[in-house]
């Protein structure tokens, strides 16, 4: 029963990993730019996405084989589950963590600045005429990927040198002391993602935090009055008309603006600008109806089109669990700051809930019956990526103001996709510590397992509580009894980001003092969207903010069923 339970826990984990390799295959599909594809740099991303996707993943596996050593309703082991066997069960986990972990700063920190370089150095007319061999593009990327490499170097022998905190003020609890490592291997990777989970907060509380209250906005508010193929015909009749008129102006001056008068120069002007605004929204219209485009595209075209009556609902119910998140996370931060066992001193770690957490409580409920939890893991897990790139292209990609790169559906260059990807790979970092320890840390930590609080027989034999509900208590790291001891399983997850956190408390001030952050920058994200909406100006002469205007138009999604069908059927009524 314990294998075929564990088989199928893994199974799951499986499917979800082919389900999130087609996600990253379709969103790097959509984002990139279909002129200047690159296989390298394709690849490279949809493996970087998933692996990163799969690290956050494993989560819900991860308590689904500690829990499932116990049996929730007796507060006590199953008799299968023997130390031996649990150790087998969080070793095999521990094994695969800091594979996965190893494995998203490797594609952070070597392979993705590899890629961009390798991409940068090819030479088309170099490389046609065989000026230019592989091997010598491969020894350029090599030696711009070198400064990364002793970056990676640097950050292992800072963590297998750096001593651990070992001011642990008036505490005594086994599951602390185990926490703190001696072992310099695993103290030095415990600092490599302790200080990639810093970088990744630090786009996390701004890209993140934005794009969540961004994206059910952005659906709600969507309301085009006309289809694309009726704006496209619009368009081209406007646009007629506009250079019928400029024929007459300038048949009236004989080909020599200064003839006219200044009221006549004056239309003129505007009837120019107005033919190139109309000329890009002619070409938009184009592209949004999947003209230029292969067919898995016009396809992926329809079905949004299709789709566009439910966006008020989904955007409503986006923005309910977003408001609902907030209110836990906000929740989780006050229980720490208040209740947390040592404060600054061990990183603000708590030692059992103290206040209601709504998020907290239903995946604690769902984990009773694997996969529920899984799926509403899994959807919570998207919400949050998904608001990341929609936080990435709203903003764009900055060196302090200034905007190097855009990430915009089908108009991403691979040099801002493999950046964006890096960005991506920090923060989802930065999220598997803020789930774990901020949205749901009861379930994250113990799911839903429980002990009996009754002290064992005399014979070492487990506590009964079948005929006493009462004495039956949920896990905690605080429940530091006997009876406890040989029930509890802490997750994987949260004690290697416990050990970060417990060893390097200076980490656990930064992840911590960040949430409210995060919480503050939402809120006023929020508020702001709530109350203003972008509006296209026609006067305004840079032309890459019309394009980007015009682009969020015409992309937005309606609800007017007749524009739906003119769109999905490519013909106006």
């Amino acid at each position: 029963m314990a294998l075929l339970q564990t088989t199928l826990i893994w199974i799951v984990y499986a499917i979800a990993i082919a389900i999130l390799l087609a996600v990253a295959s379709i969103f790097i599909y959509v984002y990139q730019t279909p002129r200047d594809r690159a296989p390298s740099v394709t690849i490279t991303c949809i493996f970087a996405i998933t692996t990163l996707l799969a690290t956050v993943l494993l989560l819900p596996v991860d308590v689904a084989l500690v829990s499932s050593t116990t049996s929730s309703e007796l507060g006590r082991r199953k008799d299968w589950a023997t130390q031996g066997e649990v150790d087998k069960i969080t070793f095999s986990l521990t094994v695969v963590y800091y594979l996965l972990y190893s494995l998203d700063g490797l594609l952070c920190l070597l392979v993705i600045p590899f890629t961009y370089f390798w991409y940068e150095e090819y030479d088309e007319v170099a490389a046609e005429s065989g000026d230019q061999t592989t091997a010598q593009r491969f020894w350029a990327a090599f030696r711009y990927t070198i400064s990364f490499m002793l970056i990676i170097v640097v950050l292992f022998l800072v963590g297998f040198f750096v001593p651990i905190s070992k001011n642990k003020d008036g505490q005594d609890l086994d599951y602390f002391r185990k926490l703190l490592t001696e072992n310099h291997g695993e103290r030095a990777l415990t600092f490599a993602l302790g200080l990639l989970i810093t970088v990744g907060l630090c786009i996390y509380v701004l890209y993140t935090s934005s794009g969540l209250a961004l994206l059910p906005i952005s659906l709600i508010k969507t309301a085009p009055s006309i289809s694309s193929p009726s704006l496209s015909a619009t368009t081209a009749v406007q646009l007629d008309s506009n250079r019928e008129r400029q024929r007459q102006l300038e048949g009236r001056c004989g080909g020599n603006p200064d003839l006219l008068s200044s009221k006549d120069r004056r239309e003129l002007d505007t009837l120019v600008r107005e033919e190139r605004t109309l000329i890009r929204r002619q070409r938009l219209t184009e592209e949004s109806q999947g003209k230029g485009r292969s067919r898995l595209v016009k396809a992926w075209i329809k079905i949004e089109t299709i789709f566009r009556p439910v966006n008020l609902l989904f955007g409503i119910l986006l923005l309910i669990l977003g408001l609902i998140t907030w209110t836990s996370m906000l929740l989780t931060a006050i229980d720490k700051a208040k209740n947390s066992i040592c404060k600054q001193r061990c990183g603000y770690i708590l030692g059992h809930i103290n206040v209601f957490n709504p998020v907290n409580w239903v995946f604690v409920q769902s984990a009773k019956v694997f996969p529920v939890d899984y799926a509403i893991f899994t959807f919570l897990v998207l919400l949050f990526f998904c608001s990341s790139v929609v936080g990435i292209g709203s903003i764009g990609i900055r060196f302090l103001w200034i905007r190097i790169f855009r990430i915009r559906k089908g108009h991403t260059s691979p040099q801002a996709l493999l950046l964006a990807t890096a960005m991506l790979t920090v923060t989802i970092l930065a999220l598997n510590y803020s789930i774990s320890m901020v949205v749901a840390p009861q379930y994250a930590t113990f799911g839903p397992q429980t002990f009996c609080d009754r002290a064992p027989g005399s014979a070492g034999e487990q506590p009964d509580c079948s005929n006493a509900k009462n004495l039956i208590k949920p896990c905690s790291e605080l429940a530091d009894n006997e009876a406890a001891k040989g029930v509890c399983t802490p997750s994987v997850a949260s004690t290697i980001l416990n050990r970060v956190t417990m060893s390097f408390p200076f980490f656990g001030i930064i992840f911590f003092w960040a949430q409210f952050v995060f919480l503050a920058i939402y809120l006023i994200v929020f508020v702001t969207s709530l109350i203003r909406s972008p509006k296209l100006d026609e006067r305004q002469i840079d032309e890459d903010a019309e394009e980007a205007e015009e682009e969020g138009l015409l992309a937005s999604t309606g609800r007017r069923f007749n524009a739906t069908w003119e769109d999905a059927t490519g013909r106006v009524e």
